[in-house]
């Protein structure tokens, strides 16, 4: 059996959002059904819908950012109850049996784990995300909210804070460390907040002198912009860690400039061109260059209880169902402060629409 809901789909790259109707299955015994309240909107979600990555799988109902209500729950469910505030990020399955899988890394499966959309279910039946008003996801795969932190703020920690708590914790930001964060947006803003709470030192580093202001309030004690020269040489050899949120190609031998002995760089966003460096900026000092993708189930758990304990959420820009094509316009632009969240109430629209099938 199944579920017929609203939700806004994209036919092809560059083509707009429209409403539709997707299934989704009943319940199985280790299923959670969940009423979707609200969606991040992800720049992923953006380079998806545009096949900026290459190829997509289309209709393309984007969204892994999800938070909600479980409104039923499978025979077999022990972790959840009817009523319970509860969240889905980027990913809805795995092989479950690869060696990564196995310690506990489902985001890095190596036969390629279930995408919340733009996959193949194990039933064989694509994937839709959280555009949609309701969603039916493994119990292994959702994650408990904390109670504190309103749900249209929590969505984007789904991805967007784990993406970035997971290089802060496994490369250590914590007290008596010094930590950069480069680009103040809608991870950025995220990685800030998360290292002051870890008790980290924290200096942002951005391309726009108005930003600095936001830097501070969300807890950096610096801000330099990086169009100056002079900054890097004044910094040289004073941060433990650098986060790079940016999908832009930076010159990674000045970053690297500034990292004392063993530090390391950690690339998230993703460059269009390929990453170079001369091999001294990474002899000198012992430096290391990395990279990391979101987190594991459990790595998104304790960063949701810790946010919980915080009380750290995204800063929000709430939009409606219409206004799709809008934010992603915008959000190329880097004209939202700092995330866009769907407002999944307004996917229904004013005349009846045809399922997918």
């Amino acid at each position: 059996m199944t579920t017929t809901v609203h939700a806004r789909v994209t036919a092809g790259p560059n083509e707009p959002f429209t409403p539709t109707r997707i299934e989704r299955r009943d319940p199985g015994a280790h299923d959670v059904a969940i009423s979707i309240h609200y969606t991040g909107v992800c720049h992923s979600d953006v380079s998806h819908a545009r096949s900026e990555w290459g190829h997509n799988p289309f209709p393309l109902v984007p969204g892994h950012e999800i938070a909600g209500i479980v409104t039923a729950v499978g025979s077999a469910v022990t972790r959840f109850e009817v009523g319970a505030r509860v969240g889905v990020g980027c990913l809805v399955d795995s092989c479950r049996e690869c060696r990564n899988c196995l310690l506990g890394h489902e985001e890095q499966c190596i036969p390629g784990n279930t995408k919340t959309y733009g996959s193949t279910d194990r039933d064989g039946t694509p994937t839709y995300g959280g555009y949609s008003e309701a969603i039916v996801v493994n119990e292994d795969f959702v994650l408990a909210l904390p109670d504190g932190i309103p749900l249209e703020n929590a969505a984007p920690l789904l991805c967007a804070g784990v993406t970035v708590f997971a290089p802060l914790k496994r490369w250590g930001a914590g007290h008596g460390k010094r930590v950069g964060i480069v680009g103040l947006g809608g991870l950025g803003h995220l990685a800030v907040r998360l290292a002051s709470a870890m008790g980290a030192e924290v200096t942002v580093f951005d391309l726009a002198a108005n930003k600095e202001s936001d830097a501070r309030a969300l807890g950096a004690q610096d801000f330099f912009t990086v169009s100056d020269p002079q900054v890097f040489r004044d910094l040289a050899q004073t941060l433990d860690l650098i986060i790079s949120t940016v999908p832009a190609n930076v010159d990674l031998d000045a970053y690297l400039g500034l990292l004392l002995l063993d530090g390391v760089y950690v690339s998230i966003g993703v460059p269009s061109r390929p990453l170079t460096l001369d091999a001294f900026s990474v002899i000198v000092n012992r430096r290391a260059v990395a990279g990391s993708r979101i987190g594991s189930i459990a790595e998104t758990q304790e960063l949701l209880d810790f946010c919980g304990v915080h009380g750290i959420g995204a800063e929000i820009e709430l939009i409606d169902a219409d206004q799709i094509d809008v934010a992603f316009d915008r959000l190329v632009k880097g004209d939202v402060r700092f995330r866009f969240v769907l407002d999944t109430a307004t996917l229904a629209p004013v005349e009846p629409v045809p399922a997918m099938r």
